[in-house]
């Protein structure tokens, strides 16, 4: 083989020297079909320059399909990374629209722009030399100025042309930022969506068409960051979404609109065009043939648009008053897990305000939310629709009118079993929807205090937890459960306080040096939670006898409360709010009436001298 690939190569290089059209055509087709990694070990640049010189579209075209064929392998892009050869096949390259009349030379135009093509396209594939050549000599405008032709995929020949037009534009495009940013200057997208917006009056018949000049489009936006098409486009785009029955089609056009709804704008312009009900339609009407990978791919891609395009105020605003609320009503009742996953989290976008999350526990929505947890709630269930149906759950629970509902529905009964699951996002929502739940709730706040494995979880994970969500949240949850169990109680009742709760919970080892922990978070409202807690602990337990007041500062000065208030004040003093001054103020005066070891032990950490340094504190003294 290798005997007659020298013989093959030694005759053009004779044909070359003749310029013999007639000796090179036969050859350079042996050339085009042979294997590709043949001819990595000869230098035939030069001859097929030579080639294409000559006034002969005939040869012109087999020289163009040779380089194509030879320029697969990586060794001979190189080789014809060079600005002659370049040059000179973009001279070649027209629209076959600008080339002679008559359907023979039609035909040659065609073929000729085709190989072209399909030799650039191949010789800038992972090439960032050919493109820069190909910039420098300002030969993309010819690439994109093949987009003006008006093809229509008819015949053979034309789709070709189709699909290599785009191939080359595409492989060009994936060089640097700075290409792709010289092609949106050129109007590439312009011309883009001239086409695309013809493409509009049958979408199945231009299926070819669509395909080739979609990927453009997705590589522009991946190459510029915040790039964002005119309403126009992304209009043309949602249309052909809603037409199309090809797969790969729908994908592109999920795609691009999915990163073009990064911005509101563009979220409240699709859901005025009504495309998040058109992709309702589309999915129920194909959801019976989603049984493969790719179709779930399509569908959860489809899905995700939806939540995204409610995940702007106004367009969310805009479709709470049209029908898809109550599609993704109905989708709760779905036994598609991704469609009943897509539901939950809309109708979580849609309760982000009082209103509407008071609407849908009086409409009985939160009722269904709560039934499918309570089938979904053990470890082996999905963690996706777990995590969905806490965060709808924990903004439903929001407004104060709901807690009492929402709590004698079942809510608390319902989740602490999910205490077992262990995976970050789904406890991070789990103790997020329980600290939602207990503000302003003595009773449920009280209660769940006294709950020993709740409580030892929580200690648990705020000293374990390599998730910071899950550390803050596990910290907040046992703050708030003190505050809400304690402090709206009236001093003066005479009814003796039911302590049970702060007794088990100073009770559990690391209880109460988690709250003294908290003191250094680097969040000032969570260091504010801390001392609102420590201080009705200490409030509570100091009305205590002696022995049960020594515990706790026993278990104080053992959690180094007197390091932790120093590092708070050192490094937030400038910083705290008025609120957390005094506070602080609350605390450390309470502990200053604590036993002798907690008093030695402040005075250890020079606490007293440290508060005289908060600005805002020295500012109130000195008014």
């Amino acid at each position: 083989m290798e005997a007659e690939m020298d013989e093959i190569i030694a005759g053009l290089k004779n044909a070359t020297l003749e310029k013999s059209s007639e000796r090179a055509l036969p050859l350079l087709k042996q050339l085009s079909d042979a294997e590709t990694n043949l001819c990595d070990k000869y230098d035939i640049k030069n001859d097929l320059l030579e080639l294409l010189q000559l006034p002969d579209a005939g040869v012109q075209i087999q020289v163009a399909r040779c380089i194509a064929e030879v320029a697969k392998t990586e060794h001979q892009r190189t080789k014809f990374s060079k600005e002659d050869i370049i040059r000179r096949l973009t001279e070649l390259l027209q629209s076959p629209a600008a080339q002679g009349v008559g359907n023979a030379t039609d035909r040659a135009a065609l073929e000729l722009a085709t190989q072209i093509c399909r030799a650039l396209g191949n010789i800038c594939y992972a090439n960032d030399e050919a493109r820069n050549i190909i910039k420098e000599l300002g030969a993309d405008e010819r690439f994109f100025a093949l987009l003006d032709y008006d093809v229509d995929t008819d015949d053979e020949d034309r789709e070709q042309f189709v699909r290599v037009r785009c191939g080359l534009i595409s492989n060009y495009l994936l060089g640097s930022d700075e290409i792709a940013e010289r092609a949106v200057e050129l109007k590439l997208i312009d011309r883009l969506e001239r086409i695309l917006t013809r493409c509009l009056c049958d979408v199945d018949r231009h299926e070819e068409l669509l395909l080739s000049i979609l990927p453009p489009l997705s590589i522009l936006t991946e190459q510029i960051s915040d790039l964002y098409f005119a309403p126009s486009l992304n209009k043309t785009i949602a249309q052909i979404l809603a037409k199309c029955t090809n797969p790969d089609i729908a994908e592109s056009c999920l795609a691009l609109l999915h990163y073009e709804a990064q911005n509101d704008d563009v979220k409240l312009l699709l859901a005025e065009e009504g495309l998040c009900e058109t992709i309702y339609q589309l999915l129920e009407k194909y959801k019976t043939f989603a049984n493969t990978d790719e179709a779930r791919v399509l569908m959860k891609l489809a899905c995700d648009l939806i939540v995204l395009i409610l995940t702007g105020d106004k367009s969310m605003h805009y479709l709470y008053s049209t029908p898809l609320l109550k599609c993704m009503e109905d989708w709760l009742d779905s036994s598609d897990v991704e469609l009943l996953t897509t539901g939950v989290l809309a109708l979580g976008n849609f309760a982000r305000t009082d209103s509407h999350c008071i609407h849908m526990v009086e409409n009985k929505i939160m009722h269904k939310l709560l039934a499918i947890l309570a089938k979904n709630n053990g470890t082996e269930h999905q963690m996706t629709l777990q995590h969905a149906l806490l965060s709808t759950l924990k903004n439903l629970v929001i407004p104060k009118p709901n807690k009492a509902a929402v709590i004698e529905a079942g809510l608390v009964d319902i989740i602490l079993p999910m205490l077992e699951i262990h995976q970050a996002p789904v406890v991070f929502k789990l103790l997020g929807t329980l600290r939602m739940t207990v503000d302003g709730q003595e009773n449920l706040a009280s209660q769940l205090l006294q709950n020993e494995k709740l409580v030892k979880q929580l200690v648990h994970w705020s000293q374990t937890s390599e998730f910071t969500g899950v550390l803050g949240e596990s910290l907040r949850l046992m703050a708030w459960l003190i505050k809400h169990a304690y402090q709206q109680r009236d001093s003066s009742a005479k009814a003796p306080m039911d302590d049970t709760g702060l007794r088990k919970f100073v009770a559990i080892e690391g209880a109460v040096a988690s709250m003294v922990g908290m003191l250094a978070s680097t969040h000032l409202v969570m260091q504010n939670e801390a001392l609102i807690a420590l201080s009705i602990l200490t409030t509570l337990y100091h009305s205590k006898a002696a022995t049960e007041s020594n515990t706790l500062d026993e278990l104080l000065v053992q959690a180094d409360v007197g390091a932790k208030l120093a590092e708070q004040i050192t490094l937030n003093g400038e910083s705290m709010t008025k609120e957390l001054v005094e506070n602080l103020q609350t605390f450390v005066k309470l502990l200053r009436s604590s036993s002798d070891a907690l008093v030695a032990h402040l005075r250890q950490h020079n606490i007293e001298e440290l508060l005289k340094t908060i600005p805002s504190l020295v500012e109130y003294c000195t008014l």
